[in-house]
């Protein structure tokens, strides 16, 4: 396929806060853009009142997004880009896979590990649609800001450098920019362990354990991030980037993150059921959390933030025995 200029038409697959965001972004790079969902408030909300009213009340939509919920009439576009949760990705790119064309691009926009399998989002591609020309979109942004124009930097990583410019010709705009990488392993590993870190962030200010515990945590828990990229084949500077880091100290320093607002109800005394029974989205951190921890057994790597966050999410111990678990590790060099 020959990678020049940037695509006339996008569908964005999932019609969540971020997928909503991105169709915004895209429609505002002049792009024809169709929207997916399963939701029809979501679809009627998006074609009549030009708004998600369930994920993203409130922000204007483009005039060049339209929504549907027939996946073959999104499927006719010439860049998808894939927003589902995680763990619903598998299903959606079966469902999507008889009304492609083949070597259709797909752009995955979901940070997360699938759990059972451990496959990155790029191995579930791989598996459900082969021929399919992969990229990976991650980085620090949340969706009401990028829907609203604020400015986001972000990362394309994909091992056609060509088509990474291509996409960022397509969706790039002054207030959202794209940088290309080739990592795509980095940019997957980056996003999906922020979150489990983001929730313990969260159970720390919920704790009110002070900003001394959460800059640990974050540094930490990008120190846990790293190796497993690492072990996995990511490369340094792309864990470094926008991608890994950049997207760790947003996502843990905001409680606009559904992540660490989670982790800080749970701080709380609130059960995760009570908490998720009163909310629409996922919190990618508590779905990955076992995965996670999953994988850094299989590499034989020391995770031990993230492993407290899942033994939390899944109510194997209490919030105080993970902290004091963790404070009581033993003392070693900082780089060890």
């Amino acid at each position: 396929m020959k990678h020049s200029g940037p695509f006339s038409s996008v569908a964005v697959l999932g019609g969540g806060a971020w997928g909503t965001a991105l169709a915004n972004v895209a429609g505002a790079a002049g792009r024809t853009v169709t929207l997916w969902a399963r939701e029809p408030e979501v679809v009627e909300g998006v074609n009549q009142a030009r708004e998600n009213p369930l994920f993203l009340p409130g922000i204007p939509l483009n005039p060049n997004v339209s929504a549907t919920s027939a996946l073959e009439e999104a499927a006719r576009a010439d860049l998808i880009l894939a927003v589902p949760p995680a763990q619903h990705m598998r299903s959606v790119l079966k469902a999507l896979k008889p009304h492609l064309q083949a070597g259709a691009p797909l752009v995955l926009c979901a940070k997360g590990v699938e759990r059972g399998s451990l496959a990155l989002m790029t191995d579930v591609l791989a598996e459900e649609i082969p021929d399919a020309t992969p990229a990976v979109l991650s980085g620090p942004g949340f969706a009401k800001d990028v829907a609203r124009g604020l400015p986001t930097a972000t990362t394309i990583a994909s091992p056609d450098e060509a088509f990474a410019h291509r996409i960022v010709a397509t969706i790039g705009l002054p207030t959202f920019r794209p940088y290309v990488a080739d990592d795509l392993v980095g940019a997957e590993i980056g996003g999906a362990v922020k979150n489990v870190i983001a929730v313990g962030c969260g159970v720390a200010e919920g704790r009110k354990l002070g900003d001394g515990a959460r800059a640990a945590l974050i540094t930490r828990g990008f120190a846990e991030l790293t190796r497993l990229g690492l072990a996995m084949g990511a490369k340094a500077e792309t864990l470094s980037g926008l991608c890994g880091l950049g997207d760790l100290v947003l996502t843990c320093c905001s409680m606009t993150s559904r992540n660490t607002s989670l982790g800080a109800a749970l701080g709380e005394g609130r059960s995760l059921k009570e908490v998720m029974s009163e909310r629409r989205s996922v919190a990618e951190g508590a779905e990955s959390a076992p995965a996670v921890v999953a994988l850094a057994a299989k590499y034989g790597v020391e995770m031990p933030i993230c492993a407290a966050v899942d033994a939390i999410v899944a109510e194997r111990i209490s919030i105080d025995e993970a902290i004091v678990a963790l404070l009581s590790r033993p003392f070693k060099a900082e780089h060890a």
